[in-house]
């Protein structure tokens, strides 16, 4: 047994599995016929096709249940690698559980938050009727309060490990990272902070979750981090009529957004 803490944390990729991607393909499929139809399966996760080549190595920050997870691993196929970070225990559990279930080998589940440096931090997650409400946690390091979660009458802290995108790629001597989807709730500038030297060395397509809402509380706003990417050559695109289309602002409209160094590939 490895005595390095960080090892600890993170859930061993599973074993090559008996049904090789037949499961995880079927389950991507599912997702995105459902993408366009049913709510709680964001439209994006339809549009992963383009951005994601066989052999991809890809990071899900913030994987929860893992909807964008399992899309990727099958994009990704076996020569590829889907590294998904989710900092709460429960979520966490389910992704390698699920994981296994599905035949993803090339699926490894750290339990881990990501941002601008390494440090022990908590979360803060709130409850709805004794419900946890997962999707919803946040990183309290660096907020100056809940933001929109005052909604939640009840929330609990849960300590977690922290890391950077940076320290993470060296220690998983990971030689390119392909894409980045990241929804941590307003911390996305935190993230990439801290992973920096990848976007300059890599360049990877980035799918982020941008909300003044949720930003606010980390004395954040759209348009800075908009900003901070486009000053990074990056070039912003929305999902809109089966397909990516640039834009240059933020609207209340949609939440999530690609910046890509170059066009997405149709199809």
């Amino acid at each position: 047994m490895s005595n390095n803490p960080a090892a600890k944390r993170t859930v061993a990729r599973p074993r090559a599995a008996r049904y090789p991607g037949v499961r995880v393909t079927s389950v991507a499929r599912t997702l995105r016929w459902a993408a366009d139809r049913w709510p709680f399966v964001e439209e994006e996760v339809a549009g992963l096709r383009p951005l994601v080549r066989p052999g991809a190595v890809c990071l899900d920050i913030g994987a929860e249940y893992g909807l964008y997870t399992w899309t990727l691993s099958a994009l990704a196929g076996p020569r590829g690698a889907v590294h998904s970070f989710e900092p709460l225990p429960g979520p966490a559990r389910w992704l390698s559980t699920t994981a296994a279930l599905l035949g993803c080998g090339n699926v490894t589940v750290h339990r881990t938050a990501l941002g601008e440096r390494s440090h022990q931090g908590t979360m803060s997650l709130p409850r709805r009727r004794l419900l946890p409400v997962h999707g919803r946690a946040y990183l309290t390091e660096g907020a100056t309060g809940p933001g929109p979660n005052t909604e939640f009458a009840v929330s609990r802290p849960v300590p977690t490990q922290v890391r950077t995108v940076d320290e993470l790629c060296d220690r998983l001597r990971l030689r390119k990272v392909d894409f980045i989807k990241a929804d941590v709730e307003g911390a996305e500038a935190a993230v990439l902070a801290g992973a920096r030297n990848t976007l300059l060395r890599d360049r990877p397509a980035l799918l982020l979750e941008i909300e003044d809402r949720h930003l606010e509380k980390y004395r954040t706003k759209a348009a800075e981090l908009v900003d901070r990417l486009t000053g990074l050559d990056y070039a912003m695109y929305r999902r809109q009529r089966g397909g990516w289309s640039r834009v240059d602002e933020v609207t209340e409209q949609c939440r999530n957004y690609l910046f890509s160094v170059v066009p997405p590939r149709r199809g």
